[in-house]
C-alpha cells in the first residue's frame, strides 16, 4: 500500500496534466479516515462551465442588491420566480442609475421618469415571460424601494391607516381605526431598514447613527416620523410614522367622529376668537396636533402667527403665518437652535398669535412669559394625564430653565398666564374624545383652583363593540373669562352652559 504522501504526489501530478480531469472514484478512499479527508481537502473542485459561472455572479449580485427575502423564502423551502426576477431587475437597475439617485440637482420627477424608463426596458429585455399582474408587482415594488420608502410605501399611501411602526426588519404594525393590525410586509434585512431612516432624515438636513442614535424629523407631507437605531434600539432599529392627512382633519369633522360636540365647538371657537390662553393637552396619540390644528382654524386671518415646533407639522391655512422648526446639533455638537431658542426669538417677530407645537422642556418658563406680556391668545400643546396633572408638567418644566424661582411664584404665573385647558383621551376602543374644557381661575392660598365648564359624561357606558357611548356635557358653570372675552369684542350664548344641552 502507498504512503499518503505518494497519493497527494500521484493527485497533484494528474492535476497538473489535465486540469479538467476528475479523480475516478478508484483513485478515491473509500473509508471516512484521516486519509479520505486530507485527500478530498487536496482535489481541486471541477471546473464550471463558463456560462454557468456567469450566471452564478448575477444571481450571487442580484441577491445581495436586494434578496434579503428571496433567501428567507428559499430557507423556507419556497421558491418564488417573482420574487428572483424582482432581485435580478432591482440589482440591474441599480447598476445603471446607481450615480443619478443619489445627485442632489436632480430633480425628483425627473428621477422618476428615468427610474420608470430604465425599469420597463429592463423587464422587456428578460427572458422568462411574466403575467401582467406580475408586472405591475415587479414595477411597484422596485418603485416603491427606490424613489420611496421601500415595503411601508403603500401604507403611506394607504388613508385608512393612521401610523405605521416598524419594531425591526421583520416586524411592521399599522394603526387603523384607532388599533394596532400586524402588516403583509417585512423589509429585505437591517440595513434595508437603515437605508429606508437614512433616506426620511436626510432630506432636511438630519442625520442618525451609532453617535446620535435617536431622531426626530417628517416627511414631505408632514408626518411625523421618529426613529432609533442600534445600540439603543435592541431588537434592530425602530421607525415611527404618524401620519397626517393632506387636507387636515376640521371642525366639523371632529364632530362627526364624536371628539367634541356642536356646543363645545361653538365655545372654543368663540374662546379663540376671544383672545385666551390655552394648553391642549393628553396622552401620546391622543390627537393634540389634530386638536391644535383645528383650533388654528379659529384664528381670524388679519392675524400674524407664529408657529413653532420640533418637527413641522402644523396645517394652518391663514395667510400671514411665519413656520418655525429646532434644528438639533451637528456631528461636532454645535449648531443647536432648541424650541426655548425660538420661543424668545418670536417675541422680537411681531406675533399676534404665538404657537407651540409642544413644550416639553424649559421653553415652558418662556411661554408664560409670553402669554403674561401681551401676547394674548397664544396656544400650545403638552403630555398630561388631566387639567390638574397639566399644571403640575408646567411647573416641573419652569424648573427645568435652572431658576430658583419658588413655587408659589411659578403658580401664581401660571394661574395669570393660562385661562383654559383642553384635554384629550384616546379610550381603548381607539376613538379619540375632548374629555376635559376647564378654567384655570386663580390663586386661592398654594393652589390653582380649576372649574370644569364642560365634561365628559361616562355614565352611559359602551356599547357591545366596546365603544364608549358618553358624551362632553356642560356642568352648568359659567367661566370667569367671559368678561376677558368681551374685551375682544366677542360674547357667548348663556345657554351653551346650560347642563342639559348637549
Amino acid at each position: 500500500m502507498s504512503t499518503l504522501a505518494d497519493r497527494l504526489a500521484a493527485a497533484r501530478q494528474a492535476t497538473e496534466t489535465d486540469p479538467g480531469r476528475t479523480p475516478a472514484p478508484a483513485d478515491r478512499p473509500a473509508d471516512g479516515t484521516a486519509e479520505a479527508v486530507l485527500r478530498s481537502v487536496a482535489e481541486p473542485l471541477p471546473a464550471a462551465p463558463a456560462a454557468h459561472a456567469s450566471s452564478t455572479t448575477a444571481a450571487a449580485t442580484a441577491a445581495t442588491a436586494g434578496g434579503g427575502l428571496q433567501q428567507r423564502r428559499a430557507q423556507a423551502g419556497q421558491s418564488d420566480p417573482v420574487e428572483e426576477l424582482k432581485s435580478r431587475v432591482h440589482a440591474e437597475l441599480l447598476q445603471q442609475l446607481g450615480p443619478h439617485l443619489y445627485d442632489a440637482d436632480l430633480e425628483e420627477s425627473e428621477l422618476a421618469r428615468r427610474v420608470r424608463s430604465v425599469l420597463s426596458d429592463l423587464l422587456s429585455t428578460q427572458d422568462r415571460p411574466i403575467s401582467a399582474s406580475d408586472r405591475q408587482r415587479v414595477t411597484q415594488d422596485i418603485t416603491d424601494d427606490i424613489l420611496g420608502y421601500g415595503p411601508i410605501e403603500p401604507y403611506l399611501r394607504d388613508p385608512d391607516v393612521s401610523e405605521v411602526m416598524v419594531n425591526g426588519p421583520d416586524s411592521i404594525w399599522l394603526e387603523k381605526s384607532g388599533r394596532l393590525v400586524a402588516a403583509d410586509a417585512v423589509f429585505d434585512d437591517e440595513d434595508h431598514l437603515r437605508r429606508t431612516i437614512d433616506k426620511i432624515v436626510s432630506r432636511i438636513g438630519r442625520r442618525v447613527d451609532e453617535s446620535s442614535p435617536m431622531v426626530d424629523a417628517r416627511l414631505p407631507d408632514g408626518s411625523r416620523v421618529n426613529a432609533v437605531v442600534p445600540p439603543l434600539s435592541i431588537d434592530g432599529s425602530a421607525l415611527t410614522i404618524r401620519k397626517f392627512a393632506a387636507d387636515p382633519l376640521t371642525v366639523e369633522d371632529l364632530i362627526r367622529f364624536g371628539s367634541l360636540t356642536p356646543q363645545t365647538a361653538d365655545f372654543l371657537d368663540a374662546c379663540v376668537r376671544g383672545r385666551l390662553n390655552i394648553i391642549v393637552s393628553g396622552s401620546t396619540g391622543a390627537g393634540k396636533t389634530t386638536t391644535l390644528n383645528v383650533l388654528s382654524t379659529f384664528i381670524p386671518h388679519d392675524e400674524r402667527i407664529v408657529t413653532i415646533e420640533d418637527a413641522a407639522e402644523l396645517q394652518l391655512k391663514q395667510d400671514h403665518v411665519v413656520r418655525l422648526e429646532s434644528r438639533p446639533s451637528n456631528i461636532e455638537g454645535k449648531g443647536a437652535v432648541t424650541i426655548r431658542d425660538l420661543v424668545r426669538n418670536s417675541l422680537r417677530m411681531r406675533p399676534d398669535r404665538i404657537i407651540v407645537g409642544e413644550v416639553r422642556d424649559s421653553s415652558a418658563l418662556d411661554m408664560l412669559q409670553a402669554m403674561n406680556t401681551g401676547h394674548d391668545g397664544s396656544i400650545c400643546s403638552l403630555h398630561s394625564n388631566g387639567p390638574r396633572d397639566t399644571l403640575s408638567r408646567m411647573e416641573t418644566m419652569v424648573l427645568m430653565a435652572g431658576m430658583d424661582l419658588p413655587i408659589r411664584a411659578i403658580r401664581e404665573q401660571v394661574a395669570s398666564a393660562v385661562d383654559l385647558v383642553v384635554h384629550q383621551t384616546r379610550f381603548k376602543d381607539g376613538t379619540r374624545r375632548i374629555t376635559h374644557l376647564t378654567e384655570v381661575e386663580r390663586m386661592e392660598g398654594d393652589v390653582i383652583t380649576l372649574q370644569d365648564i364642560f365634561l365628559f359624561d361616562t355614565s352611559a357606558g359602551f356599547d357591545m363593540g366596546g365603544r364608549t357611548l358618553g358624551t362632553l356635557r356642560a356642568t352648568g358653570l359659567r367661566p370667569s373669562f367671559l368678561e376677558k372675552m368681551s374685551h375682544a369684542n366677542v360674547t357667548v350664548d348663556p345657554m351653551l352652559f346650560h347642563s342639559d344641552r348637549i
